[in-house]
């Protein structure tokens, strides 16, 4: 800014960091919250997995293809639960970056208040010296415009006192020059030590910004690539289950059960009639009458 006093650019800058630094901040609890849900999934997987009956009573090859399954969900589970706390992870990194730019940027920022403080005051001392100096030469222009005023005055008494006022006002004049002269070039060196000093920390701030946006960058491509790799991790164990349901064979679980539960290979033989008062019902069983045959 023209404005010397002007903090303008420097505050926007300021303010860019810490929205940048914000940025992380919400990206790291992002990752956080992500932990816990995935966290929350994974163990209730896991609860669903290992608690709940799911076709316990079936048999042969479909309950080998149900005990993959199970497996298989229990293994999801876990990775579930691992992605959390590589999440979690991720999540601690993104702090110490943010948190190694904040210390590495209030070096920065400390240096260069000190620098706005001692150039705001040497402003100040300069403005108080220019107006100390304008009135020290209005004083000894009103004194030399009383002494034209009363030339003609014949007291002796009264012109001397009014030389020794002009002569008073010139010295005051000269030594206020002197002051302001003085706070003049205390301020331009305070100008550009400043400025200096705002070059140095926007190179600073610059070299910070990029490495903040590559760290952002690279921490949300990883990201990317983890959730890429539970799916990839999951579809894997998922295919086990299809693979297990592949080898699933309807006939040869009927013809298992059938060998299992089999109670002989002759079915029973037809229910025949007999009269009651038939021969055959009263015969003995060893072919011998027992009795009057009263048919």
């Amino acid at each position: 800014s023209s404005d010397i006093l002007s903090t303008a650019g420097y505050d926007s800058i300021i303010q860019h960091l810490n929205n940048g630094r914000k940025n992380c901040k919400e990206f790291e609890d992002f990752l956080k919250e992500r932990a816990s849900i995935e966290e929350k999934y994974g163990k209730d997987l896991l609860n669903l997995s290992r608690k709940k009956p799911c076709g316990q009573f079936e048999i042969n090859t479909l309950k080998r293809a149900l005990e993959v399954f199970k497996q298989q969900l229990d293994n999801v589970a876990q990775c579930h639960i691992h992605l959390a706390q590589t999440l979690r992870e991720e999540a601690r990194k993104m702090e110490e970056f943010r948190e190694k730019q904040k210390l590495q940027r209030k070096k920065t920022e400390l240096a260069m208040d000190a620098v706005h403080k001692q150039k705001s005051l040497q402003f100040k001392k300069t403005m108080d010296a220019k107006k100390n100096y304008e009135q020290k030469c209005r004083d000894k222009d009103e004194a030399e415009n009383a002494l034209h005023r009363n030339a003609n005055v014949v007291n002796p008494k009264q012109q001397e006192k009014l030389f020794v006022k002009l002569a008073t006002s010139k010295t005051a004049v000269e030594d206020s020059d002197k002051a302001y002269m003085t706070h003049i070039n205390a301020l331009e060196r305070a100008r550009e030590e400043w400025q200096s000093e705002h070059v140095k920390a926007c190179e600073v701030f610059e070299a910070q910004e990029c490495e903040r946006i590559n760290f952002f960058r690279n921490a949300l491509w990883l990201h990317m690539n983890q959730l890429s790799q539970q799916c990839v991790t999951s579809d894997d164990m998922y295919e086990q289950v299809r693979k297990s349901l592949e080898m699933c064979s309807i006939e040869k679980d009927i013809e298992y059960f059938v060998n299992q539960r089999k109670t002989g290979q002759t079915p029973p033989a037809p229910i025949m009639y007999e009269n009651f008062y038939s021969p055959q019902k009263n015969a003995a069983p060893s072919g011998k009458a027992t009795g009057p045959n009263l048919a």
